[in-house]
C-alpha cells in the first residue's frame, strides 16, 4: 500500500489543525485521501472474498473494525472540510469544496455499493451468531444505508444512480450558497432616527457597528454611532429579529419583510429551479430503489412506521393549535387598534412580530429585550454547567490554549466525571459573523467515541456552533432569552454525543439514532431554563451582579405559551409541506412546489402567505441539511422531549434528591444508549411507558 505522508488534512485522528486546513491542502491532499482509502477498501475486498470462500460465518472483528475506519477516515478529513465551509466560508474555500464533493460522494457511493462487503455484511447478520442487540442495528443500518446507495441495482442502474446522486450534492451546496449570498447580499442603510424609533439601544448598537463595518459615514462623514446613525439593517437574524420585533416605522418593517422572506427567489440567485430539480431527482432515485418516493425512504430509518403515524400526529398537534392561533390573530389586530392603529388596520405578516411584542409587553409587562443585561453568556455558561452537573454528576471547566481553534470567538471546554476523570471535550463558537458563518445553530462530530482496546478510548468532542449576538464595544455578549433556549437545545444534543457509553462508534452518541428521535435530548434541555434554580443562577446582571427579580422570572414562565398557537402551526406547516413535496409533488401535478405550498397553507396558517413569500427558497434544512422528509422531526421528538421533562415534575422540581435519581437514569439511558436500542426501547427503559402527546399539549397551553 502506498505510505501517504499524515499532513493536517490527512492525519484522520485527534483534533484538526484549522489554520493549516487551507484551500490548497484540500486540493492537493482529498485526492491522496481517496487514493489511500481505495487502497484500503481493495485489501478489505481481497481478505474477505477469502474468509466468505473458507469459512462458513464471519465474525464482526473480521469485517467490522476495518470497514468503520476507512468511514472514519473519510468523515474526519471531509468533516473538517465541510465545518470550515460552515464556520469560515471564503470564496476560494467555497470553490475548493463545490470541485471536491463530487470526488467524496463518488467514494461514498462506491463504499455503499461494494458487492463483497455486502455479502460479508449478510453473512455476518445471517450466520454470524450475533446475540449483541447494538451490533444487530448496527448490521441492520449498513445494510439498509447499502440499499437506500444503491446496492441492489444493475450497472447501468448504478451508473445513473451515482450520477444523481453527484448532481444532488452539488445542487444541496449551490442552495446553500445562494442562500447564505442572498441574505449577505442585501442590506438597507437608514439615516433618519424616525427610521429606527423603537429599537432597543443593543439592537441600535449592532446596526450601527453594520454600517461602520460597510464603510457608511454620518452626515459630517464620521463613523456610524447608536445614537446618530447612520444604521445597516440585514437580513442575518442578529439584525433581522429585534428590526421587525421592535422597529415602529411599519413601512420600512415591511420592506425588510419582503426582503427577507424573498430571499433567494430571484435574478442570479435564485432557488426555485433547484428545488424543483431536487425534488424530481429524489422522486427519480427512490422509485430507482423501488420505493414509491423520497418520503418512504426517509421513513424506512425513522422511529414513525410511515407518513400516515406522522399526519396523525401533525393533525393531533394541528386541532389542538388552529383555534389557539385564531383568537391569538384577533388579539395581535385587537392590540393594534388599541395601541392607534385605525379602525379599519389589517393585520400583515411584517406586523406579527411588532403588535406580538407589543401585546406581550401589555398582557405581562415583559420586556424581552430589557433583559439581555441578565444574560451575558458567561454568567448563562456557569448555570448550564451546573444544572449539567445536578442532573448528570459531571463537570465541565474551559481548558484555554489546549486545542487548535478556527476562530478567535472559539473557546474548547473539557468535560470530567465527578471523579475527576475526563470523558470528553467540546468546542463553543457563540457569535454571529454573517459574512462568513452559515446562519441558524447545531451541534457537530468533531471526533465520535471508540473503544479501540482495553486502554486505548478516543473520547468525543462536539462542535456547538450557535449564531448569537456578539459582544460589542466593552459589554459581552449579551443574550436574549431565546438565545438562552437555543444554547441550551445544542448543549443537549452535544450531551448526547458526549454523555455516551457505548463502545461502537457506530452507534455511540447520536450515531444510529433515528432521525425523529434525535431532537429529544436537545428539546429536552431547553425546559430547564426557567426551573427554579437553573434561572437563578443564569440569569444575573452583568454590571450590578443583581440577580433578575422574581416578578421578571414568573412574566418569562407566563409568556412562554403566549402565542404557541401561532408557533405550532407555524412548525406543522413546515414539517407537512416537507412532508407532502416528497410524498406527492412532482411535474406532472403542473404546478410548483411553491403553488403546492400555498395548497398545504390552506389548513395550515391562519395568514397566507403574501406573493412574494418564497420561504422555500430559504428551507436549508430540507433542501440543503439533513431533514428531507423529516421536518416533522421536531414535533415528533418534542413530545418525547416534553413527556421526558415531566418525569422531573411529577417527582418534584425543587425535591433534589429525586431529581438527581431521575437525572441519573435519563443520563443512563437517553444520555448513554445513543442508537444502540430503539428508540422506543431506550424511552421506555427511562419513563416505564411509551411516549404521549399529553405533555406537550400541557407545556405549549394548547389543552
Amino acid at each position: 500500500m502506498t505510505s501517504i505522508k499524515p499532513t493536517a488534512l490527512l492525519k484522520g485522528e485527534g483534533l484538526p489543525d484549522y489554520d493549516k486546513i487551507t484551500p490548497n491542502e484540500i486540493t492537493e491532499n482529498i485526492p491522496k485521501l481517496i487514493k489511500e482509502l481505495n487502497e484500503k477498501l481493495d485489501k478489505l475486498e481481497v481478505q474477505l472474498e477469502k474468509q466468505l470462500q473458507t469459512k462458513s460465518s464471519l465474525s464482526w472483528d473480521d469485517v467490522m473494525p476495518q470497514l468503520y475506519e476507512i468511514g472514519e477516515k473519510l468523515r474526519w478529513s471531509w468533516g473538517v472540510v465541510s465545518h470550515l465551509n460552515a464556520v469560515c466560508n471564503s470564496t476560494e474555500l467555497r470553490a475548493v469544496h463545490s470541485n471536491q464533493q463530487p470526488t467524496i460522494v463518488r467514494f461514498s457511493n462506491q463504499l455503499a455499493q461494494n458487492e463483497v462487503i455486502f455479502k460479508a455484511l449478510l453473512n455476518l447478520k445471517e450466520h454470524g451468531n450475533i446475540k449483541d442487540e447494538t451490533q444487530i442495528r448496527i448490521l441492520e443500518t449498513e445494510l439498509i444505508t447499502m440499499k437506500n446507495k444503491g446496492i441492489g441495482l444493475e450497472a447501468d442502474e448504478k451508473t445513473l444512480f451515482n450520477s444523481r446522486s453527484e448532481r444532488l450534492a452539488e445542487l444541496s451546496t449551490t442552495f446553500s450558497n445562494n442562500v447564505l449570498d442572498a441574505t449577505k447580499n442585501w442590506s438597507l442603510l437608514l439615516k433618519n432616527k424616525s427610521e429606527v424609533e423603537g429599537l432597543p439601544e443593543r439592537a441600535l448598537e449592532t446596526l450601527a457597528l453594520a454600517a461602520k463595518e460597510a464603510g457608511d459615514k454620518d452626515e459630517e462623514g464620521n463613523d456610524p454611532s447608536s445614537a446618530i446613525g447612520p444604521w445597516r439593517v440585514g437580513l442575518d437574524l442578529p439584525r433581522y429579529i429585534p428590526f421587525q420585533t421592535y422597529a415602529k416605522n411599519r413601512r420600512i418593517r415591511e420592506k425588510v419583510y419582503r426582503a427577507f422572506v424573498s430571499r433567494a427567489s430571484d435574478g442570479k440567485i435564485n432557488n426555485k429551479k433547484i428545488i424543483e430539480e431536487i425534488l424530481d431527482l429524489r422522486n427519480k432515485q427512490a422509485k430507482l430503489l423501488g420505493y414509491k418516493n423520497w418520503c418512504e425512504i426517509s421513513l424506512a430509518t425513522k422511529m414513525a412506521d410511515n407518513e400516515e403515524a406522522v399526519e396523525m400526529l401533525l393533525e393531533e398537534l394541528r386541532i389542538a393549535a388552529i383555534h389557539h392561533a385564531e383568537k391569538e390573530v384577533i388579539h395581535l389586530r385587537e392590540c393594534a387598534k388599541r395601541n392607534g392603529e385605525n379602525e379599519d388596520f389589517e393585520l400583515s405578516p411584517w406586523d406579527i412580530s411588532f403588535w406580538s411584542e407589543v401585546l406581550r409587553k401589555e398582557k405581562y409587562d415583559l420586556d424581552q429585550e430589557k433583559l439581555r443585561p441578565w444574560f451575558p453568556l458567561d454568567q448563562v455558561l456557569d448555570g448550564l454547567f451546573n444544572l449539567c452537573k445536578r442532573l448528570f454528576e459531571i463537570d465541565i471547566e474551559e481548558a484555554i490554549n489546549t486545542a487548535p481553534l478556527w476562530h478567535e470567538d472559539v473557546r474548547f471546554f473539557n468535560v470530567k466525571n465527578i471523579d475527576g476523570q475526563k470523558i470528553a471535550s467540546f468546542y463553543l463558537d457563540p457569535f454571529s459573523r454573517p459574512a462568513t458563518k452559515r446562519g441558524g445553530a447545531w451541534m457537530d462530530e468533531c471526533l465520535c467515541r471508540n473503544q479501540k482496546t482495553k486502554d486505548d478510548i478516543v473520547l468525543p468532542v462536539a462542535y456547538l456552533v450557535c449564531n448569537q449576538t456578539p459582544p460589542i464595544a466593552n459589554k459581552p455578549s449579551l443574550m436574549s432569552f431565546e438565545e438562552v433556549e437555543t444554547l441550551f437545545h445544542e448543549f443537549g444534543h452535544g450531551l448526547q454525543h458526549m454523555l455516551t457509553t457505548i463502545n461502537y462508534p457506530q452507534a455511540a452518541g447520536i450515531n444510529n439514532v433515528e432521525w425523529d428521535a434525535v431532537e429529544l435530548a436537545s428539546q429536552f434541555m431547553e425546559n430547564w431554563c426557567l426551573e427554579d434554580q437553573t434561572i437563578s443562577e443564569i440569569a444575573i446582571h452583568w454590571k450590578t451582579k443583581e440577580p433578575l427579580p422574581e416578578s421578571e422570572i414568573n412574566k418569562l414562565r407566563q409568556s412562554r405559551t403566549f402565542n404557541s398557537g401561532l408557533a405550532t402551526l407555524r412548525q406543522i406547516h413546515f414539517a407537512l409541506t416537507d412532508l407532502k413535496l416528497h410524498s406527492q409533488w412532482n411535474e406532472d401535478l403542473e404546478i410548483s412546489p411553491d403553488e403546492f405550498r400555498r395548497e398545504i397553507a390552506k389548513n395550515t396558517t391562519v395568514m397566507e402567505p403574501i406573493p412574494e413569500d418564497q420561504f422555500l427558497c430559504a428551507f436549508s434544512h430540507i433542501f440543503a441539511g439533513g431533514y428531507a422528509a423529516g421536518y416533522y422531526s421536531y414535533k415528533w421528538a418534542e413530545v418525547l422531549s416534553s413527556d421526558a421533562f415531566a418525569a422531573f415534575e411529577e417527582a418534584g422540581l425543587a425535591n433534589q434528591d429525586e431529581v438527581r435519581k431521575i437525572g441519573k437514569k435519563y443520563r443512563d439511558s437517553i444520555l448513554s444508549l445513543g442508537g444502540s436500542r430503539s428508540p422506543n426501547k431506550v424511552f421506555k427503559q427511562f419513563r416505564g411507558r411509551l411516549p404521549s402527546t399529553e405533555a406537550l399539549i400541557r407545556h405549549s397551553g394548547l389543552n
